[in-house]
């Protein structure tokens, strides 16, 4: 498989859908909203962009299964490759007009990330990386930061929007974590959050409660980036207990000693 023409061939899919999301977003109406759970929006929007990404990819790996944020297509575990997308990765600023939301695209051989792409649609940023290659943003070779220190980075997050159980610990730990730190952001992105932390943007994210269509993609790029992924508890087992810290390897430490005072 020549995983260069497949990678160019994958960013070319996401940015006509993102083309196709960015038109609608001048347009869209709250009436057009629906609710799959309690603060989880999703939009004709969404649906339909899975379903011109599934079509579109399924014509250049026909032999690939699908892991999909909105089941518009049969989900499938048990193919020799696997598409992981989210069509619409921060939807609720969509819906309100915010404009940081983006197309997550990774695929998998077996259990083995080997392709990532993510697209920030309005400022048009094409993040992406394939195996054997570095993380790349719009042509441009792209490393995470350099930070050693807490005290010099800018951290991301993001909040809980149910599961409220874990909140107080959660507050606790953005609580320290701001002292600690530059700052702590919230872009309403996770797939945006990991692509930041790749450039250097960010030097570090860490989140709970995530899909793996949230996370695969910008996983993978921070990866290629020269960073480091775990989960909470410092496994390397991130999809699987949709928790994730994602760092530059150098404040890896710090962040997850910190991170282990609330969370145990």
């Amino acid at each position: 498989m020549d995983l260069e023409l497949l990678c160019n061939k994958v960013v070319a899919i996401a940015r006509l859908t993102g083309n196709f999301i960015r038109k609608e977003s001048l347009a869209f109406e709250s009436s057009s909203i629906e609710y799959k759970g309690l603060n989880d929006l999703v939009s004709y929007v969404d649906k339909t962009a899975e379903r011109q990404l599934v079509k579109n990819l399924k014509k250049v790996l026909p032999e690939a299964g699908f892991i999909t944020e909105e089941d518009e297509t049969e989900n499938t575990y048990d193919r020799p490759f696997t598409w992981i997308i989210d069509p619409l990765d921060g939807t609720t600023n969509f819906i309100h007009g915010i404009p940081t939301f983006s197309i997550s695209i990774a695929l998998y051989e077996g259990k083995e990330p080997i392709l990532g792409v993510v697209y920030e649609i309005n400022r048009g940023e094409m993040f992406y990386s394939y195996k054997g290659a570095p993380a790349y943003l719009n042509n441009k070779e792209i490393r995470v930061s350099k930070a050693t220190d807490l005290s010099q980075c800018l951290l991301a997050t993001g909040f809980p929007y149910y599961q409220f159980d874990k909140q107080p610990q959660y507050i606790k730990l953005f609580t320290e974590m701001m002292q600690k730190c530059h700052g702590l952001r919230r872009i309403g992105s996770a797939a945006v959050d990991l692509a930041y932390v790749a450039c250097g943007r960010f030097d570090a994210y860490f989140e709970y409660n995530l899909n793996s269509y949230d996370m695969a993609a910008g996983a993978f790029l921070v990866k290629q980036a020269g960073g480091t992924l775990l989960n909470f508890s410092g496994g390397d087992e991130y999809l699987e207990t949709r928790e994730i810290v994602a760092t530059n390897g150098l404040i890896t430490q710090e962040i997850l000693d910190t991170i282990k005072k609330h969370f145990e």
